[in-house]
């Protein structure tokens, strides 16, 4: 029987609340790539390292799905979206690589 995978939707932030969604397989691996700067682009230029939201998938396509719809909203409802499960806006990967 094959081993069932996990996708993540997620939602990153810095200081002054810039938000950045993406999407991967390994959640651990990639909030740490941002926070260590690895990934060229936005969150590395944004300095975006603060993990505010996710939810997991067991379908790729859903996830990919998700995250599109998610990035096509107004800001107001992604906020909306955080504050519903994280209203402090807490690392929620605070510990993780203690």
């Amino acid at each position: 029987m094959r081993e069932t995978k996990t996708y993540y939707v997620y939602i990153m932030t810095n200081k002054s609340g810039t938000l950045y969604v993406g999407m991967t397989d390994n959640i651990r691996r990639r909030v740490r790539q941002h926070k260590d700067k690895l990934v060229v682009g936005f969150t590395r230029k944004y300095n975006i390292t603060r993990l505010i939201y996710y939810e997991c998938f067991t379908d790729v396509y859903a996830a990919i799905t998700r995250e599109k719809r998610i990035r096509g909203w107004v800001r107001r409802k992604k906020l909306d979206l955080i504050d519903s499960v994280n209203p402090q806006w807490d690392d929620l990967s605070d510990g993780w690589y203690d």
